[in-house]
């Protein structure tokens, strides 16, 4: 069980949520489970003899002078641990980043370093240095695989010549705080960057270059996750300068992020490489997993319950404590209307919402969407609704999101605690730590953005 107070959750109610609780909860430890590294690498790929499969492609590893593995990312290591599985005998070197907390040693001809996530740190810049390097000095006859996944824009920060670390770290903790997109921070960091935004494929020198990517970005474009280091960029520093205007930032951010910005948008200095360019003509970038699969993992999870189940989207944006007003909106239509579905059924919903800090308190986004949704749950028996980070990591905290239901309204008054002053203190981890509705899973080793499912039994 990847949730780890599966049965403490169930417990934590009065009977007649603890169904909607199991059933909301095995669903999101199935979707989870459906799109960990080893399931997705080991379901993606085929190796006959001496040809590996990636997709839409045939590569024939003796046409190979050596196969070098790189990765960033949350789930890179657990990646590569299911890739050696698969080329044993062929995967010469390689080098990893992930997470300080995730490192480990997997094999020796791979190095696996750490770096700060979602801050960028000093470690991951020295990281991030050597990797570049290590893609630029490749046999010129030589398979790349390039493993990527959610994470990894923070864990490989090289600036741009002119620019700091500590510009970069003050520019993205400026954009955390703002309320920014993930494709509007990643346009920002890329024109920072001197390995994403296609840098990498820019600069690799292998004969082939292969992509392989685990999606946490709504709508999976390649060229958005992780700053899409192996992909085409179609957005200019134009567009990050409005970014950074439109989030009234632009004042802000150090002097030199802004300089820079504008010697581009003069061009005075290279742009990220384009669609155009004749070096993408080597490089395949394929998405092996991406919410989308985790969603599909958790209808089929209910509808085996015997849930009635709809997928509502894959695509959810903006502000947590908006839609968890949406949220609880159609828990009472379901309660009250049987609509859109009648009694035991299920809504799954996936994507990625966004919070704008205003309070001082602890907290991630699917905890205050599912601590907004708490206030219009009041009274809807048998609704029970969560919603988790597949990564397992919840805004900076050791949860992967909250559980409610229809009880958690009265249970807050019981306890004296009053939800309107935790959402407007950006404090939902304390919401529900004193309730007991976090939900534990530890880092996942894989991340496709978040999941959410609202149960009515």
């Amino acid at each position: 069980m990847i949730i780890k107070n599966f049965n403490e959750l169930i417990e934590n109610t009065s009977k007649e949520y603890r169904r909607a609780r199991k059933l909301a909860l095995l669903s999101l430890n199935k979707a989870i489970s459906s799109v960990l590294p080893k399931n997705l690498i080991h379901g993606k790929i085929l190796r006959k003899k001496n040809i590996v499969i990636f997709g839409e492609r045939k590569y024939n590893l003796n046409d190979y002078s050596e196969i070098v593995v790189l990765g960033i990312g949350k789930a890179c290591v657990e990646m590569c641990e299911a890739l050696l599985e698969i080329l044993p005998d062929k995967i010469s070197r390689g080098l990893l980043i992930t997470k300080h907390e995730q490192v480990k040693k997997i094999d020796s001809r791979i190095e696996v370093l750490g770096a700060g996530h979602p801050i960028p740190d000093k470690k991951g810049e020295e990281a991030a240095r050597k990797l570049l390097e290590l893609a630029r000095n490749v046999d010129k006859n030589s398979l790349t695989i390039f493993l990527v996944s959610g994470g990894g824009s923070a864990l490989m920060p090289l600036p741009k010549e002119g620019l700091t670390l500590e510009d970069k770290i003050e520019t993205t903790k400026l954009l955390l705080r703002s309320g920014a997109t993930i494709n509007e921070m990643n346009i920002v960091r890329k024109h920072l960057s001197a390995v994403k935004g296609g840098w990498i494929a820019k600069n690799s020198n292998s004969k082939n270059l292969v992509s392989l990517i685990i999606s946490d970005i709504v709508g999976d474009p390649i060229h958005f996750i992780a700053s899409g280091p192996t992909a085409p960029d179609p957005t200019t520093y134009e567009d990050a300068i409005n970014v950074l205007i439109r989030r009234n930032l632009w004042d802000k951010v150090p002097e030199n992020v802004r300089k820079h910005l504008l010697k581009g948008k003069n061009h005075e200095i290279e742009e990220t490489p384009k669609p155009e360019d004749k070096v993408f003509r080597k490089v395949y970038n394929f998405i092996i997993g991406s919410n989308k699969d985790a969603c599909k993992a958790a209808y089929n999870e209910a509808i085996k319950n015997g849930l009635k189940s709809i997928i509502l989207t894959t695509h959810l944006e903006g502000e947590a404590r908006e839609v968890g007003i949406v949220i609880s909106s159609i828990a009472k239509d379901l309660y009250k209307n049987n609509f859109p579905l009648k009694k035991k059924s299920a809504i799954i919903i996936g994507g990625e919402t966004t919070v704008t800090v205003k309070g001082s308190g602890k907290g991630g986004r699917n905890q205050e969407c599912v601590l907004s949704a708490t206030i219009g749950f009041s009274g809807l028996k048998g609704i029970a609704f969560a919603s988790i980070g597949t990564d397992g990591i919840d805004g900076i905290t050791n949860a992967a999101g909250a559980i409610s239901d229809g009880g958690n309204f009265e249970k807050a008054i019981s306890k004296g605690l009053n939800i309107n002053e935790f959402l407007d203190n950006n404090d939902s981890y304390s919401f529900f730590e004193k309730i007991g509705d976090l939900i534990y899973t530890g880092p996942t080793g894989t991340n496709v953005g978040d999941i959410a499912i609202l149960v009515y039994t």
